[in-house]
């Protein structure tokens, strides 16, 4: 994926009227969250092999175990066929974020870095912006 000239509210604004609101509601939480970060639509093949769009907030850059440089973002939001991710891309006591604190969240779904859910009204909005400040302060290793 790479980071896109497109508008994210422009994006936001062509989404389907059942799907925006949660994101419109998301994206306003990390911004309030994390004011100062670089705000950017990413396009193009995420993992699996799937074309997506993510809004990315924050710049990171990291080094894969293969030793490739990867520019990235800190946290991102993106909407799937079928549910709502948001990726935090941070690690405290060598977890990722969102698998030490998931079971805080509520109703949703958690990967490594990545808490996906269908609609917003499951989750906890108030600890979901809490790790989205932990990860906006993380250091440039990734690490709370």
């Amino acid at each position: 994926m790479e980071k896109s000239a497109a508008s994210v509210d422009e994006f936001l604004a062509s989404l389907p009227d059942d799907r925006q609101g949660d994101m419109v509601l998301l994206d306003r939480l990390i911004v309030e969250r994390m004011p100062d970060a670089e705000r950017v639509l990413w396009e193009g093949v995420f993992w699996g092999g799937s074309e997506q769009r993510i809004i990315g907030y924050g710049d990171w850059s990291y080094t894969r175990s293969d030793r490739t440089r990867v520019d990235w973002f800190r946290v991102g939001l993106g909407m799937q066929k079928n549910h709502i991710s948001v990726y935090l891309n941070a690690t405290e006591d060598g977890q990722y974020l969102a698998k030490k604190y998931g079971g805080r969240l509520g109703a949703v779904k958690i990967g490594s870095a990545a808490v996906s859910f269908r609609r917003v009204e499951g989750v906890d909005l108030g600890e979901l912006g809490r790790l989205v400040s932990l990860a906006a302060g993380a250091g440039p290793d990734g690490k709370v």
